[in-house]
């Protein structure tokens, strides 16, 4: 047989699994005055403790670490799917939407690059050559002759 605890808000209720006799209920730290078969403590802190309930001769014994919150809520398997469930149908919603309002603008985009005047097509000039980078020409040689070259 097993203690049945139940949590609820900050609320532990434990039941001994004797159900015959007047039942002696022990708990560290505290001084039950109870000789039920449910103990029940209000305002539990979440610290751990021993318990023990006995009746006669029979006595069980069971460590209790319950953690507890005064503003938890309770959710079922049906509540937490559903949750899961409905922020994928949104996700993917959104993606759909950018994709479709991406593939819109890009249509968009490659039609307007064209915004100049089409006409002839006229070939461009070379660009000007930077005087700065000029390439050396065989009768320029001794242009450059006076730079040497430098050892680092």
């Amino acid at each position: 047989k097993e203690f049945v605890v139940e949590i609820s808000g900050t609320t532990v209720t434990i039941t001994c699994p004797l159900t015959e006799g007047s039942i002696t209920w022990d708990i560290t730290g505290t001084k039950p005055s109870s000789s039920e078969q449910k103990y029940v403590i209000e305002n539990h802190d979440s610290s751990p403790a021993n318990v023990s309930c006995s009746s006669h001769e029979k006595k069980y014994e069971m460590y209790l670490k319950a953690r507890v919150c005064t503003n938890c809520e309770e959710l079922d398997a049906l509540a937490v799917t559903g949750i899961i469930t409905a922020d994928l149908l949104i996700t993917l919603g959104v993606l759909i939407l950018v994709y479709y309002f991406s593939k819109d603008r890009k249509g968009k985009a490659s039609a307007s690059t064209g915004s100049r005047p089409r006409g002839q097509k006229t070939q461009r000039p070379p660009p000007v050559p930077n005087p700065d980078y000029e390439p050396i020409r065989k009768g320029q040689r001794e242009v450059y002759a006076g730079l040497e070259s430098r050892g680092f």
